[in-house]
């Protein structure tokens, strides 16, 4: 997998915890930074495990499922960018006045919510990570860059969300899910044609 691939699918799988970040940040009315770096790191390190933790799944069962690698690595791709366009394009549920979208406090979140946003924004690179098994990437370099990415568009999307609100969730977690298709389709179309 080439650099400029590597790049491309670390910022497709992190489109999801950019909108999260995001949201986070236009919730805050204080302690910007502190909550950046919270989530900044928690996206980042999650991001990071969860593929190295498909890798290692996928690793185990490669063998028998070599002859049909690339179709597994092509469908979780599709299903998984395909999920971030359809949440992205299907309208939010209505907002519940007893709790509402902006956090008036100081302290726009707890560790348990930090947590749970961080595994619930990095399952789909838990499958992105079991096709790693079938390609040809070395896998530590592919979950820092993962990682790396997700740190720093998180750190980013909070002092954004912070100060403009979440215009861009939308077309980011599109143009994620895009990415994302088009990768596992240039994987399923090199093996088909080579």
């Amino acid at each position: 997998m080439s650099p400029w691939t590597l790049f491309l699918l670390a910022l497709g799988v992190s489109a999801d915890a950019f909108a999260v970040a995001l949201g986070k940040g236009l919730q805050l009315r204080a302690h910007v930074l502190r909550t950046a770096l919270v989530f900044a790191t928690a996206f980042g390190l999650a991001q990071a495990i969860m593929p190295l933790l498909g890798w290692l799944l996928g690793s185990t069962f490669a063998e028998a499922i070599a002859p049909f690698d690339h179709w597994i690595s092509f469908g979780l791709l599709v299903l998984v960018g395909g999920k971030m366009i359809w949440e992205a394009v299907t309208p939010d549920a209505p907002a519940d006045p007893e709790h509402p979208d902006h956090v008036h406090d100081t302290e726009a979140f707890s560790a348990r919510e930090v947590l749970l946003l961080s595994i619930a924004t990095s399952i789909d690179a838990l499958a992105v990570g079991v096709s790693f098994a079938f390609l040809d990437v070395n896998v530590w370099i592919a979950v820092g860059a993962i990682g790396l990415v997700t740190f720093a568009l998180s750190f980013v999307a909070v002092f954004v969300g912070f100060r403009i609100g979440t215009r861009f969730r939308r077309p980011a977690e599109i143009v994620g899910g895009l990415v994302l298709i088009g990768i596992g389709t240039q994987i399923l179309l090199e093996h088909l044609l080579a």
